[in-house]
């Protein structure tokens, strides 16, 4: 068996994984701060130039429809305002580490982003039916929460086999075998990645708390979300590897977040058009 880590050596050790680049820092930084202007904003974009086309053929694209051409990035920032701009920010930047083979957990290339964004986008949807200021931040939420699977998969993956066959022979959830043989589970690296890349706190226990919600004490709505998300995907079938189905759904989330049973297959139902409009959204290409 490989060497035994703890969650914290595991993701202090990830050497593969870039750091968000300045530009994204920067727009993250922009966009938490409540006294920031278009002004700060567009100042931030304009330093990178792949960043500002993307903006500016987003605002032009059929998805938002607007009558004239949007030939001026700060004219780009006010139609799509601060929440999209930060999406698109950290989706740019998360593909190129998330669209990858990710063998200890049986997804080849390009199952764990299309994961993330059935994740994401069925997160966004549920939030815009519940607290519809939420669905950016839902969206990022419901993208990373498998973030940590990357790194277990390249520092801790002689250990799978133990995690599957736990998995098989008593019916556990993976996220739960994963705790019983490491002591610790993809969830937990996946928060300290994010940490690591200065994410708020909210996107970070969405991360850390995807599958035990009723274990996170604050930011239970980006949480929540986030686990639904997550379902949602696993239900629908897109990216689901080694770990399968083995998702169960935590029924209090629906209570807490005043939503049904009807919005999750709702949700499901909605799926291919939501991927789409994500898509469309990120506008990325292998």
């Amino acid at each position: 068996m490989a060497e035994m880590l703890t969650a914290e050596e595991v993701a202090a050790r990830v050497r593969d994984l870039p750091a968000l680049p300045t530009v994204v820092t920067e727009v993250l930084r922009v966009t938490r701060d409540p006294d920031s202007s278009v002004f700060d904003l567009t100042e931030v974009l304009a330093r990178d130039q792949a960043l500002t086309a993307k903006v500016l053929r987003l605002a032009n694209s059929a998805l938002f429809g607007f009558p004239r051409r949007i030939a001026t990035l700060s004219d780009a920032v006010v139609l799509l305002g601060f929440h999209t701009i930060k999406s698109l920010a950290i989706a740019g930047s998360a593909f190129s580490v998330m669209d990858r083979a990710v063998e200890g957990y049986g997804l080849e290339r390009g199952w764990m982003w299309q994961h993330g964004i059935a994740a994401g986008a069925a997160a966004r949807f549920l939030a815009k039916k519940w607290r519809p200021a939420l669905a950016e931040e839902a969206f990022i939420g419901g993208l990373l929460h498998d973030l940590g699977k990357i790194v277990l998969d390249s520092y801790v993956g002689e250990a799978f086999d133990e995690i599957i066959k736990k998995v098989r022979r008593e019916n556990k959830p993976f996220a739960s075998a994963e705790r019983d043989i490491l002591g610790f589970d993809h969830a937990a690296v996946g928060a300290l990645v994010a940490e690591a890349w200065a994410l708020p706190g909210d996107l970070v226990a969405a991360v850390r708390y995807h599958h035990s919600p009723s274990e996170a004490t604050e930011d239970t709505a980006l949480v929540g979300l986030a686990h639904l998300g997550n379902i949602v995907a696993l239900s629908t079938g897109f990216g689901v590897g080694a770990d399968g189905l083995a998702a169960p759904l935590d029924g209090d989330v629906l209570a807490q977040l005043g939503l049904g049973v009807g919005h999750v297959e709702e949700a499901i139902a909605q799926m291919p058009d939501a991927l789409a409009d994500s898509e469309q959204l990120l506008e990325l290409e292998r």
